[in-house]
């Protein structure tokens, strides 16, 4: 034999020797899921980057149940109690499910509360939370107000110059960019008034698909610093462009010296010896822009969509609104927030579209811990998927359908035995979304605005707009939606 025919029959003895062990010897072989995925990567690997892992992990769940081995050494859950197990807080003394290092990948700017260790985020999460209180956003109101009627401004003007048909998907894009470009660095991207995505914005959406490939490669550190120095110069310029443009306009915004009601504002007013470093400051607007804006604009386009697909809901919501509201003035946080039917809406629409919908991958404590009813391993990679655990038949009747009135708090006898617990779209525990209230203020103030001040249709090509591809968050097309201006 030849020295190449040997390792080759080594490296395939390795390799058979390794599936063996996987699929009948691992820690893991008692739990449910494809041979071949136990085996390996591979299906991991293939699934993710075929953007289709959100759709494939739910056939998974739907055909082997709560629990389901994706790779070697990998769980995905769908029930409720499994959120609380993985994600939310442990008994004292007992150690947390870090974030699984190996599917994270941190910033040039350093450490940011994604990826900060639990001390760490404890820290930052101490510091920023002052920025998402009910006191700073009743003073950001003002802010937010000023560019959702920039929006209904500028809808105006579509409709007033015949563009009665208008892609929607970037017009909540512009908004809640804007909004949280002005909280953020005290500057907005000026994609309203300009009709078209800030440089900086459109980078933004191409990084985070390409962190999906650079997660996968994060698994074989060996092929990834051989890949990183084999990528176009170009990629490598972009994601290093991004952090550098979230550097400036922190530096611009700090230079001014001003106590406008914005995140920094905040930040720097309460920053003391246990807060945050200038480079975890711009580290966290950097995720702050993308956390607070594409998430926003991406449950609006969703919502819109399945109000329009369903217009008995569409017409109920639109009653509700405008029965509501003598002037568009009288539209506040305040008065929205007091609507039981829109509230529905977005839970709804939150439950069966998740701006995130695929993998939160945690790692289970060394000596192990209990999730869902059964003991996992320590060094597990574990995860609840939100996209199967809003739409599973064992957490939510008729999962597949948009029914906002499983929300309300008089519902339908039918609805009693709903899991809610299940639908979890901001994440759970001490590091759940920390702009959750920031979120629901814009939503209801953008869908009541909307919908107060025009009539909707949904365009003929857009009826299957919701078969996406996902990179950790939606790939979405145009959402082309017919408006008429009813004031």
């Amino acid at each position: 034999m030849t020295p190449i025919s040997i390792v080759l029959s080594l490296l395939v003895a390795v390799l058979f020797g390794q599936a063996i062990y996987n699929i009948y010897l691992h820690p893991l072989r008692k739990y449910p899921g494809p041979k071949l995925a136990a085996c390996t990567n591979i299906c991991y690997i293939w699934w993710t980057i075929s953007g289709r892992i959100h759709a494939k992990l739910k056939e998974l769940h739907d055909q082997y149940g709560d629990v389901v081995r994706i790779s070697p050494s990998n769980l995905v859950y769908r029930s409720g109690n499994a959120w609380k197990d993985i994600y939310g807080h442990r008994k004292h003394g007992a150690s947390s499910f870090i974030k699984d290092p190996k599917y994270y990948i941190h910033s040039p700017n350093g450490g940011h509360i994604l990826t900060a260790s639990d001390a760490d985020h404890a820290r930052q999460r101490r510091l920023l939370s002052h920025a998402f209180s009910e006191k700073a956003l009743r003073e950001q109101e003002s802010l937010v107000q000023h560019y959702v009627d920039l929006l209904v401004e500028k809808l105006k003007a579509e409709c007033a110059a015949s563009r009665s048909t208008v892609d929607m998907m970037k017009w909540y894009n512009y908004t809640t960019f804007d909004i949280i470009g002005d909280l953020a660095f005290g500057e907005p991207f000026d994609c309203l008034r300009e009709n078209g995505y800030h440089p900086w914005v459109e980078m933004v959406f191409q990084s985070v698909k390409m962190s999906v490939f650079l997660r996968i490669l994060h698994l074989y550190p060996l092929l990834e610093s051989l890949v990183k120095k084999a990528l176009p110069k170009k990629a490598a310029r972009m994601r290093n462009e991004h952090w550098r443009m979230s550097k400036d306009k922190v530096s611009r915004r700090l230079d001014l010296q001003t106590s406008r009601p914005d995140f920094m504002s905040y930040i720097l007013r309460h920053n003391d010896e246990r807060g945050m470093t200038r480079q975890e400051i711009e580290a966290n607007a950097g995720v702050l822009i993308l956390a607070g804006s594409e998430t926003t604009a991406t449950l609006l386009s969703g919502c819109t969509f399945y109000l329009l697909k369903h217009p008995e809901v569409y017409n109920k919501l639109v009653h509700e609104i405008r029965g509501a509201f003598e002037k568009q003035d009288d539209i506040t946080f305040l008065t929205v927030a007091r609507l039981p039917y829109l509230h529905a809406v977005l839970e709804e629409s939150l439950r069966i579209y998740p701006p995130v919908p695929g993998y939160l991958p945690r790692k289970v404590p060394m000596g192990g811990a209990s999730i869902d009813g059964q003991y996992v391993p320590g060094g597990v990679s574990v995860s609840v998927v939100p996209f199967s655990a809003s739409r599973a038949k064992s957490n939510f009747l008729e999962p597949e359908s948009f029914i906002p009135e499983r929300w309300l708090e008089n519902r339908d006898p039918r609805f009693e035995s709903d899991n809610r617990d299940a639908s979890q779209p901001f994440s759970f525990g001490p590091r759940n979304c920390l702009g959750k209230n920031l979120a629901y203020a814009e939503m209801r103030l953008i869908v009541a605005k909307l919908l107060w001040n025009f009539d909707m249709t949904l365009h003929e090509g857009c009826r299957d707009w919701d078969d996406q591809t996902s990179y950790i968050i939606w790939q979405k097309p145009s959402l082309m939606v017919g408006l008429k201006a009813v004031r």
